[in-house]
């Protein structure tokens, strides 16, 4: 994915937000803290972005997040079980309306055969709310990777606002 259509994306999700008196918590367990720069490069974003959490490893995702160890363990960190705790976290640890996670495996190393190089789960939950998890596998090197996981995020975030606001 370009990098300008997320651009174009993160300032739609601003607008919107900043509209809606929304505000956003960022769990970005693949992109690294990619949504959360892509949003902040925009004036204004500060109205919307509350916080952000780059929790890559186990523990961070257990510490800052309170994801239970025991749920990393018996499905791994690339998971719907996994990424719905994240934005359950994420919500928990901040004072967020609505919540982004995604987790998934960029490459070019450490895809398997169940989970191959590509793979992500993202997460959108509104406070109070249920979640909505996606599973794709996206195509390309580590940054379009990365990309599209954030666009994507993005739009689902979009979707599910227009369809509960």
């Amino acid at each position: 994915m370009a990098a300008d259509v997320l651009e174009d994306v993160a300032r739609q999700v601003l607008e919107r937000c900043r509209s809606t008196g929304v505000r956003l918590a960022l769990a970005e367990a693949c992109t690294g803290g990619l949504l959360c720069a892509r949003l902040t490069d925009i004036p204004g974003a500060s109205a919307v972005v509350e916080r952000g959490f780059v929790p890559y490893s186990h523990e961070s995702k257990v510490e800052q997040l309170g994801v239970p160890l025991e749920l990393l363990q018996a499905h791994g960190s690339v998971s719907a079980e996994a990424v719905e705790a994240l934005a359950r976290g994420a919500l928990v640890h901040s004072r967020a309306d609505w919540a982004i996670a995604e987790t998934g495996i960029a490459g070019p190393g450490g895809g398997t055969p169940h989970k191959p190089v590509g793979l992500a789960f993202i997460a959108v939950l509104r406070r109070g709310g249920v979640p909505t998890v996606e599973r794709h596998v996206f195509t390309g090197d580590r940054r379009q990777v990365r990309h599209a996981v954030a666009e994507r995020a993005l739009l689902l975030l979009l979707a599910r606002m227009s369809v509960e606001s």
